[in-house]
Formats: C-alpha cells, sequence, structure tokens
C-alpha cells in the first residue's frame, strides 16, 4: 500500500494470457469473446438441462429427499463446483486471496441477483415453506459469520478450519432429520406463527421433481413433507423415470439428444449448439435413457466438472473483455465476475422455478453459499493440516467491517422480502430482488472506489 491506498492484483492475473493483443482486442477482437461468452451460457444451460438436473432428480429419488433437501445438499454442491476449484486455486496455486474474495464476493449476488431472476424469468407462481427458508438462511448466517470471524487477524489456524467443517456437517445432520424436525415445528409454532400454518394448509403437498403430464396430472405422486420421501410403497412409483421434460409414456424411452426441435428459433439455436451437444453426448452417460439410469452418479460428477471447466473459462473471457472496455476492477469483481461465477446456480435455480419447485430454487441459492463456506474449509484443513503444519495461512481481510454487514444484510432482506410477498416466488419478489440487489451493489462499488468509507483502491502496477 501506499499514502494508504491498497493495491490489489488484476483479475486478469489469475488467467493464461488471452489469444489476442490488447490492441487486437480493441480493434474487433473483443467481439470474438463476447461470442464465445454467448456461447458458454448456452453449454451451461445444456449440461444443467439435459445431465445435471435429470441426475439429481434420480439421487433425490434413490435417497428419498423432498426437493428442499435435494436443492441445498447435491444441487448446491454440483452447482458450486466452480468455487471449490476456484478455493483450491487460491490455497495451493495462486497462494492468495481469490478463493475468499470470490465466494464471499458473490454472497450478495448470489441470495439477492439470483432470486430475482427465479422471479422474473419464471411465468409459474411456486409458492414456498418457511421451515427451509429459516433452516438454510440461518445456517449460512452461522457459517459466514464463523468464515468472517476467522479471518478478522488475517490468520487461518487448522482448527479454525475444522469448525468450518464440523459446521457443515451439523447442517448436513440437520437436514437429515429435515422432515421430523419440520413435523416438531409446525406443531409447536403453528398456533403463533402465520407461516407455518398456512403452510401445513396450502403445502400440505409439495411438488415433485419431475415433470407434467397435462392430461392426467403428475406422473408421480405429490410428496408431503410429513412423508417419508422414498418411493418405494407402490411399485408403480418406484418404476417412473425421473425427467425434467416429461413422458407422454411411462415406459418410453427419453428422446435422443440428436433430435431436431420442430420449431425454427429452437431448430437454429439447436444448430449452434450442435458441437456441444456431441461433445457432452460423447463424455457423459445421459442417465435420462433407461440403458444409462444406474450411472446417474456417474453423470452428476462428470456434469459438475463439465460445469467448473465451462464457468472457468466463462470467467476468464469476463474478465479479459471488462479489462479491454476499461471497466475498474472492483466493478468488474462485484458484478461481471461474481454473476460469472454464480452462472450454474442461477440456471439450475431458474429451471426448476419455471417448473414450478420453488423450495428447490431458494433452497438451490442459499444452500449453495453454505456449501460455499465449506469450500474455503476444505483447502484450508488440507493445507494448515497436512501441508503447511508449522503456522497458519495468511490471508487479507481488508473490508471485513463492510462485507459483514453486506452479509448479514442481504440474508435478512430475502426472509423479509419472501415474507411480505405471501411465500410464493413471482414477479413481484423478482423486481424486489432487482432493486436490493442494485442498491447493494451500487453502495458496495462506491465503497472499493473508496467514494464512501475509508477503502481506496487501485490495481498493482498502476
Amino acid at each position: 500500500s501506499e499514502n494508504g491506498t491498497r493495491c490489489i492484483l488484476s483479475s486478469s492475473s489469475e488467467f493464461p494470457e488471452g489469444f489476442f493483443t490488447p490492441q487486437e482486442r480493441k480493434d474487433g477482437g473483443i467481439v470474438i469473446y463476447f461470442i464465445i461468452i454467448l456461447y458458454m451460457f448456452l453449454a451451461v444451460s445444456i449440461v444443467c438441462d439435459d445431465y445435471f438436473l435429470p441426475s439429481l432428480e434420480i439421487i433425490s429419488e434413490c435417497l428419498g429427499l423432498s426437493q428442499d433437501v435435494a436443492g441445498a445438499t447435491f444441487m448446491a454442491a454440483g452447482s458450486s463446483a466452480p468455487e471449490l476449484v476456484t478455493a483450491f486455486l487460491g490455497a495451493f496455486v495462486t497462494k492468495g486471496d481469490i478463493g475468499v474474495s470470490t465466494i464471499l464476493g458473490s454472497a450478495i449476488y448470489n441470495l439477492l441477483g439470483i432470486s430475482a431472476a427465479c422471479g422474473l424469468f419464471t411465468s409459474v407462481v411456486s409458492r414456498l415453506s418457511c421451515w427451509p427458508l429459516f433452516r438454510d438462511c440461518l445456517a449460512y448466517t452461522i457459517s459466514a459469520a464463523a468464515v468472517l470471524a476467522m479471518i478478522s487477524d488475517n490468520r487461518i489456524y487448522w482448527y479454525e478450519s475444522a469448525s468450518l467443517l464440523l459446521i457443515y456437517g451439523c447442517y448436513i445432520l440437520v437436514l437429515c432429520f429435515d422432515i421430523k424436525i419440520n413435523q416438531y415445528l409446525m406443531k409447536k409454532f403453528s398456533p403463533c406463527c402465520t407461516c407455518f400454518t398456512k403452510a401445513m394448509e396450502e403445502n400440505a403437498e409439495q411438488q415433485p421433481l419431475v415433470g407434467w403430464k397435462e392430461e392426467s396430472g403428475p406422473l408421480i405422486r405429490q410428496q408431503s413433507r410429513t412423508d417419508s420421501g422414498i418411493f418405494q410403497d407402490d411399485l408403480d412409483y418406484s418404476q417412473l423415470s425421473t425427467s425434467l421434460h416429461g413422458l407422454d409414456e411411462i415406459s418410453e424411452d427419453h428422446p435422443n439428444v440428436f433430435t431436431m426441435p420442430e420449431a425454427d428459433m429452437k431448430r437454429i439455436l439447436w444448430v449452434l449448439s450442435l458441437p456441444i451437444i456431441t461433445l457432452l453426448y460423447l463424455t457423459i452417460p445421459d442417465c435420462r435413457r433407461q440403458f444409462w439410469r444406474n450411472w446417474f452418479m456417474v453423470t452428476f460428477l462428470i456434469s459438475a466438472a463439465w460445469i467448473s471447466a465451462i464457468t472457468y473459462v466463462l470467467v476468464w473471457m469476463v474478465t479479459i473483455a471488462g479489462e479491454t472496455l476499461g471497466i475498474p476492477e472492483s466493478v468488474m469483481g462485484l458484478t461481471l465476475l461474481a454473476a460469472g461465477t454464480s452462472v450454474p446456480d442461477t440456471v439450475a435455480s431458474v429451471l426448476v422455478a419455471r417448473k414450478g419447485n420453488g423450495d428447490m430454487a431458494m433452497s438451490n441459492i442459499v444452500g449453495s453459499n453454505v456449501f460455499d463456506m465449506l469450500c474455503l474449509g476444505i483447502p484450508w484443513f488440507i493445507k494448515t493440516a497436512f501441508i503447511n503444519t508449522p503456522g497458519p495461512i495468511e490471508v487479507n481481510s481488508n473490508g471485513l467491517t463492510y462485507t459483514a454487514i453486506s452479509l448479514v444484510c442481504s440474508v435478512v432482506f430475502i426472509f423479509l422480502a419472501v415474507h411480505l410477498n405471501g411465500w410464493k416466488i413471482d414477479k413481484r419478489l423478482g423486481t424486489i430482488c432487482l432493486v436490493l440487489y442494485l442498491v447493494f451493489t451500487v453502495l458496495s462499488i462506491l465503497y472499493e472506489l473508496g467514494i464512501i468509507g475509508n477503502n481506496p483502491t487501485r490495481v498493482c502496477g498502476n
């Protein structure tokens, strides 16, 4: 630092050099970067829609998970794979604070930005349950407070990182007994808490994790939160093929991914995406098809790996494009990079919200943030307990106070917004979350630029 001004590394220093020189990018080469960015958005959408979410549904069926628990665990873990990779890079490769800054910096976007997308980009009004949102918000507040307390002295010790793993273990334990806890709380607090009463009356039956058959209703029975959730009571239910798209006949196999759509615009998009469709078809077993159905865990893991790779390229391209356009580092980190690293969460949440699975979408939004805290704990624990045993990890905690206030306020605001909106996801909630996100983003940018507060920054070398 010089004269109290904090020096931050350029975002592009964490990535390889681009395939154009700065002058070539300014002369028109940046168009190629934007084409790659759009194509990566398309690729993430295809991976999530055709492989990641279908494998998640079969996992949920086999383990008897309700949609909110599935969203808070497997869906959050898979869509947050890029953050886990980023945290490992920050701890073992770059030796910097990229993991901390990326995860904490994108937390507000995850809560407010994705909630806004779910409300604005879906035409289906989804009902929400009180307990799953309260459970996930409480878990996130505790885990965020633990991370912020750890980095307050700029040092991470092995027992501190181990406590993060312990907190996430307790969270998983609560999810294991989620239905029993939910039953107890509804009986205990329903007389004095209107949201629990509404949940009992209006959400007695949850929407299933699979598609609809419009002529004859859902393909599977709707699952109550008071149910065991395991599809073993009726033989017909256990033999159903789970699919986001729905099937006309239960016994039919899923249509081939190379089937050309009928609509003209969809055909054009299909032709443009044919290279990525072919690559994914050759590398990921399609568990929607009967032949690969038992390979659903392989589908889940490989699709999560693809999501990480695509997101890395996406953030790389966004970083270089932002630098070419002269967008300040602090502004880019709070907007473009935060949104870029959260593309899988955004796409997955919007897709399930469009199917009416509101609890699953919200649990993924908040649950992915809880998992992000674990993403910090795993590499920290490995490094402090097994690699760098003599001493702690050094991290930079500048702006800690503002980050803490922002995280807590965003959790409180999203919970209040859902409550005041009648516990449903619709366009009004999306608008409220969008306004809140814009307010938080503007204040964060002003703080990072040193216009408010006392936190002036500059890019190192400039």
